[in-house]
Order: structure tokens, then sequence, then C-alpha cells
């Protein structure tokens, strides 16, 4: 039996909010598409407090925020930045071309082509999400992207050193100080001084998520993004205080982050109840992270493994960290997540920040469909096509001449009738097909 011991809010709390983001982000965009440059710089001034010369930082401004940073500090930047490097290059590699002759003198193949130009976003307001610079600019440069401009808004009035360091390690062509619906808003769509790119990628608050959503089919997006969702699913091979911890360790992103435990042990559910509660009191971000909690948070028991399973599955929930006697059990069965921690060495933090994988993921439920951002993103699987005999072309003519026929379009019959008459010497009639 699936029963709650905590409950979060219904799914249609946001709706109302949800509806006011939209239409303002409609507003928005269509007011940097008309007015550009002065769009964007009046939006900044107005979110931001903040109108440079240019948007675009110089080399010598990025060397100057550089310099800002602890040796200490960028020592973990790039071991944070070859983890993620290491990872990206081994899914490149598994990446490879295809060529099959499917029949004689019939060649298909496909061919992986970076995207040309990709934005990355990189959030930078409440906290600045430095392991976003990694996540989005370097995955994209070991695809082989050839221009990536990365964005991340002020902080405290001037550009934020590590983020900076942290783009311009990961390989970004162009850095812009610029934030919200403004940044992404300004890559896709252009301005004056900001060549459009062609995919926007990286997290952000709802009103970028909402921008990249509208967006979508102008430029490519690398998926619908809503506030970090986190599921422990746990036993009482662990205790309370673990859970809690990681629990508190991801509501602390927002105050709409859902955070669940899935468990078939009450007494580990009360456990964590108890402990949540202590770590609200010293917690230094527990503000946030109560509002979340209260607001969003679930505590859910199950009886076995197999109702936590169907539980989990269901939820589909970017983060899921599996803390059991047999957590490889949930790696085999599991198909619903944007990406899985397994046992209580790991943590959804290691993976946010320094592991290797990718932290940008899907969420509201888009695990049923897709997952997270990876190198693969980044690339366009094209496919082409050879006929190296007249026999072959003469073959796939009469098929494709009939089928063409079936369907009642002649004109793309004629293609196929063309190459049956130039290749296999028959006399086909016009608007015909070959053996009609």
């Amino acid at each position: 039996m699936i029963r709650h011991l905590k409950s979060g809010a219904p799914a249609d709390t946001r709706a109302a909010a949800d509806r006011k983001v939209r239409e303002t982000v409609e507003t928005t965009l269509a007011d940097i598409e008309a007015r550009g440059d002065n769009a964007v710089r009046e939006l900044s001034e107005k979110f931001d407090n903040w109108s440079p010369a240019s948007f675009r930082l110089t080399q010598e401004q990025i060397d100057q925020a550089m310099l800002e940073v602890s040796d200490r500090d960028i020592e973990d930047i790039r071991f944070a930045q070859a983890q993620i490097r290491r990872f990206a290059e081994a899914q490149l590699a598994s990446m490879q071309p295809v060529e099959v002759e499917t029949r004689p003198g019939v060649v298909l193949g496909h061919k992986h082509l970076p995207i040309n130009s990709v934005g990355c976003y990189v959030p930078g307001g409440v906290y600045p999400m430095v392991a976003s610079a990694h996540m989005s600019v370097l995955t994209a440069k070991v695809a082989g992207v050839k221009r990536v401009v990365a964005a991340a808004p002020p902080f405290k009035g001037k550009p934020h050193p590590a983020i900076v360091t942290a783009m311009h390690l990961a390989g970004a062509d162009e850095i812009l100080v610029l934030g919200g619906v403004q940044a992404v808003g300004s890559m896709a769509i252009g301005t004056e001084t900001i060549a459009p790119v062609d995919m926007l990628v990286g997290p952000g608050n709802a009103f970028v998520a909402e921008a990249k959503r509208q967006l979508f089919g102008r430029v490519g997006i690398d998926l619908f993004a809503g506030p970090t969702e986190t599921l422990v699913i746990a036993d009482d091979s662990v205790d309370g205080l673990l859970c809690a911890t990681d629990l508190l360790g991801q509501a602390e992103h927002g105050p709409t982050s859902p955070a669940a435990l899935l468990t078939n042990s009450e007494a580990l559910a009360r456990d964590t109840l108890a402990a949540i509660d202590e770590l609200l009191g010293k917690l230094p971000t527990a503000e946030i992270a109560r509002q979340s909690w209260e607001t969003y948070g679930e505590i859910i028991v199950c009886d076995s493994h197999e109702e936590m399973l169907q539980v989990a599955d269901d939820m589909a929930y970017e983060h899921v960290q599996v803390m059991t006697e047999d957590p490889e059990r949930y790696l085999e069965q599991l198909t619903n997540y944007g990406a899985l921690f397994l046992g209580p060495r790991t943590n959804v933090a290691f993976g946010d920040k320094v592991i290797g994988t990718n932290h940008t993921l899907p969420t509201k439920k888009a695990a049923r469909y897709t997952g997270g951002l990876w190198v693969g993103k980044f690339l366009k699987t094209c496919t082409y096509q050879r006929v190296l005999t007249d026999e072959a072309s003469a073959e796939i003519g009469s098929y494709c001449s009939r089928l063409c026929a079936l369907e009642g379009f002649y004109g793309h019959g004629e293609q196929a009738n063309e190459r049956v008459r130039r290749y296999g010497k028959r006399d086909v009639p016009y608007a015909s097909s070959v053996d009609a």
C-alpha cells in the first residue's frame, strides 16, 4: 500500500503564476525583436541595474576577472572541467558514423555534425552557478560547436569572476554579462551587436525557462526545464540524517523545488522528518529550503521495492538518488529519471558540481521521453545515400514508382520513373508507374 506521511502542493498550485510568466515573456521577446539593443539595455537596467558600454567582455576584462579568483578556486574549476570533459569525450567516442550497403549498389549512412552556434545561459542571480558553465560551454566545445556564446547576469554589480573564469576555461568564444529573458532573447533573436545562435541551452529561473520554450522552433533548445526535483529512494540500510541532508541539499535551490523521500520503512520516514526539522535550525539557506520543503516536500511510504519502483517511474523526477541494500536493482529496472545516483557514497551535489555527468536534466515528468543535456545534444545526426549502379537505381526506382502511385504522388513518382527510363532502359508512360 502506498501512503503519504507528507504531501506536497497539488500540481495546479502554479497555474496562475505560470500564466503571468508566459504573458510577461511573450511581451518581452516581442520588444527585443522590435527594438533590439535598446530593449535589451532597458531590461538589463531595470532588472540588474547593469548598463555597460558593451555587454560583451573584452579579453582584458576576462583577464582582470580571472585575477580576482584564487589559485585554489581555479584549480577546483579545472578539476571539475577535467571530469566533465573526460566523460563528454567518452560519450562522443561512442557516437560512430554509420555506412551500410543495404542492397547491391545502394549505400546508406549517417554522420554526426555539430551545431554551428550555441548560446549557453549560466544563472547567477541568487546563487552564482559556476558549474553550469562547465556543463554547457565545455560540453558544446567537446562536441565541436564552432561558436559558443556564454551569458550570465552581473553579480553584486559586476561580472562574477568565477563564472567568467569557468566560461573562459571551458572555451567560450564570446562572454556576455547579461541575465534573464534579455540574455536568452538577444542570443536567439539577435540584435545590432549580438549575432543570433542556432541553439539555447542551460538552466534558469521560470522566466528564462519560459523564454526558451517560446523560442523553441526558432532555435533549438536542450529541454524544457522547471524547478529542480530530487527523489531519494531509501530503505533501512541508511539513516534519517543522510536522507534529510540530501533532501534539503536540493531544496535550497529555490522555494518551488520539490524534494521527496520514497521508502519502505516508516521508521526511516519518521527519522527523516525529525532530522529535517533539526537541520532547518542550522542550515544557512534554511529560509529557502524550509519554504520549498513545507510546500513541495513529500514523504511516501510503500510496502515493497516493487511499489517504490512503480512510484518512482510515475514521478519521473529529475534527480533520483537510490540508497538501498540493492541499488543495482533500480539501475536495471527504473526507466524514468533524469540522472541516477546509486548508493550512499554518491549524491546529487556530486553530479551538480564535479563528478562529470551533466546537471542540466529533464523536470516536470519530461524524463518519460528525454534524457538531459549531453554531448549528443549538440550534434545533428544527418543521413545520406548513394546509389552506385544503374541496376540499383532502376530496382529502387521501380519500387518507388509503384509506392508513389499508391499514394497519388505522381510528381514523386516521376522522379523514380525518370531513373528507371535512364538507367533501366525501360519505357514508362509519364505520370504512370512501373508495370502499371
